[in-house]
């Protein structure tokens, strides 16, 4: 397990964490937005281009010794990289969005904190209202109704499947984020380049499993910018682990679907619909529970 300073440097953490969410809302609205204009298999990989260059530039101004567990923790989180977003993307292009995106990020947090209990993390009483305010939070801000299918279409796919890529998804997505809080400050970030070139494989294998298009042209090199600012994002992550508590920096990395909403409003002008205007409220509770906590 790594070092971790649980009685020192928590607000330090809960600023890390939040800065990786808002890092991970922005790459996602560069993703997402990149996605319309070519195949969303390809942007992904791109993405993982850019975040190993990202989390390169980081290992290599920060010192570490990565050796032993700490690669080993950065391959196994490149695993459930790959594997929670290539289950998101399929997931997603099959136009079940309500369905995949808030199962996927309620089971992102609850991996990552079942972990942090299990090896001895004891959060306090306002930090697990926190949590329990994070989780229906995410649900809703993520959970936008799809105006363009209407119940009983059709072409829409069976709900099942959506749920099924959802937890997938989530499964993927809390592994990374706990395999990531076990890797040694001392390892630096290069087991973050590892993650990211060990995702790209994973996403090539699933893609070309599925008979999708994943080598990156044209403008699909746009989701290069996406993954810089994942990669930065995920940087931010560990780093908020070494000063914190894992399930407290999972909880707060993972409202990173709040930012994407709002800068979707701010920049598309998109409308935030009710329920998402109540997760946006809950997840501002979260922070400040979590940070009184």
């Amino acid at each position: 397990m790594p070092a971790r300073a649980r009685g020192a440097g928590p607000v330090i953490a809960v600023l890390l964490a939040l800065l990786g969410a808002a890092a991970y809302g922005v790459s996602d609205f560069v993703g997402g937005v990149t996605g319309q204009r070519a195949s969303p298999w390809a942007v992904a990989a791109a993405g993982a281009v850019g975040g190993a260059v990202s989390a390169t530039v980081l290992a290599l101004l920060a010192a570490g010794d990565p050796v032993g567990s700490g690669l080993a923790w950065g391959a196994a989180a490149g695993v459930g990289n790959g594997t929670g977003t290539a289950f998101l993307y399929r997931g997603l292009s099959s136009g079940r969005m309500g369905v995949v995106a808030p199962v996927s990020g309620v089971l992102a947090v609850a991996l990552p904190v079942a972990v942090g209990v299990a090896t001895g993390e004891r959060p306090g009483v306002l930090v697990w209202l926190g949590i329990a305010a994070a989780v229906p939070a995410i649900w809703l801000v993520a959970r936008a109704p799809d105006p363009g299918r209407r119940a009983g279409d059709d072409a829409d796919p069976p709900a099942g499947s959506g749920a099924r890529d959802g937890v997938l998804a989530g499964l993927g997505f809390g592994a990374l984020f706990a395999c990531l809080g076990q890797v040694p400050a001392h390892a630096g970030f290069w087991p973050l380049v590892l993650n990211q070139l060990v995702g790209l494989v994973v996403i090539a294998v699933c893609a070309t499993a599925l008979g999708a298009v994943w080598v990156p042209r044209g403008r699909a090199w746009g989701g290069v910018l996406a993954g810089l600012l994942g990669g930065a994002a995920t940087g931010a992550f560990v780093a908020a682990t070494h000063h914190g508590l894992l399930s407290v920096s999972a909880v707060l990395a993972s409202l990173y679907p709040a930012f994407t909403v709002l800068l979707a409003a701010l920049v598309l002008h998109e409308r935030i619909h009710r329920v998402q205007a109540w997760g946006l409220a809950l997840c501002g509770a979260a922070v400040v529970l979590v940070a009184l906590g």
